[in-house]
């Protein structure tokens, strides 16, 4: 009883730091980020093909998910709210593992600092979220009728369908043969600049709301911590690049910043 009990307030500690590194991250983009592809620092000299990477990255939270499903001593996965949350952090980074991938067109080595991480990150986090969604959240069994779980679900699955459709514009930008960089048009590119940025916090928004949790909160906020920072590096980029570029494109989110 005493090692449950210490481990349910380990995962609530968890949560709590996510949000801790998650500032901290924010208060960094201030200044510089961690960036790689176009803008990655030449200093970092040893880099990983972009493909390897993200399959490697973003694997712990594929295989830690897929753990607890196999799981025999994994309580709460009898419950359906529990068993559809959690298919919905599989279905994302099945996506990001396994297809995502395979469909990059080239893509520049990402440093192996940024690559490991991510590991890390990927990690802490898929721990954090398949643990306690299989071993501590409690749901109603009517819980997939609230309508926090609805609109939850309503807003994760937009999000993810946003983002799916962002990376393909972003994928097909040039024609085969072309090279060099291309303003992003059409689906929301034509109001912000991180599209697929806006698409993945809407979507772990909407996953925090469905599951009502700290940790699923904090996942989200420090998606939008990290996020953020990238997307308004990709926004000044675009300005010093183009000089045609819209200005009245936002950041990141239409008709706020």
């Amino acid at each position: 009883m005493a090692t449950a009990v210490a481990e349910e307030r380990l995962l609530a500690a968890l949560a709590y730091l996510q949000c801790a590194v998650g500032c901290a991250v924010l208060a960094r983009n201030r200044e510089t980020n961690l960036a790689y592809g176009r803008h990655a620092s030449p200093s970092f000299r040893v880099r990983v093909p972009a493909r390897a990477a993200w399959v490697v990255q973003e694997l712990p939270s594929l295989a830690l998910p897929l753990y607890q499903y196999a799981s025999e001593s994994a309580p709460r996965l009898r419950s359906a709210p529990n068993c559809i949350l959690l298919a919905m952090f599989l279905v994302h980074y099945g996506h990001r593992c396994l297809i995502y991938p395979f469909l990059m067109r080239g893509g520049k080595p990402m440093p192996l600092l940024a690559c490991t991480m991510a590991i890390m990150f990927c990690t802490f986090n898929g721990y954090l979220q398949s643990r306690y969604l299989s071993h501590w959240a409690v749901y109603a069994d009517d819980w997939v009728t609230d309508p926090r779980f609805l609109i939850g679900f309503g807003l994760w699955l937009t999000g993810m369908l946003i983002n799916i459709h962002s990376d393909h514009i972003l994928r097909n930008l040039r024609k085969p043969g072309e090279t060099g960089y291309k303003i992003p048009r059409g689906g929301l590119f034509e109001y912000v600049t991180a599209a697929n940025y806006f698409g993945e916090i809407i979507e772990w928004c909407g996953y925090a709301l469905a599951s009502w949790s700290v940790q699923g909160a904090a996942f989200a906020f420090f998606t939008f911590c990290f996020l953020s920072g990238r997307a308004k590096e990709h926004h000044q980029w675009y300005l010093q690049k183009f000089e045609e570029y819209p200005k009245f494109r936002k950041i990141l989110i239409p008709f706020l910043f």
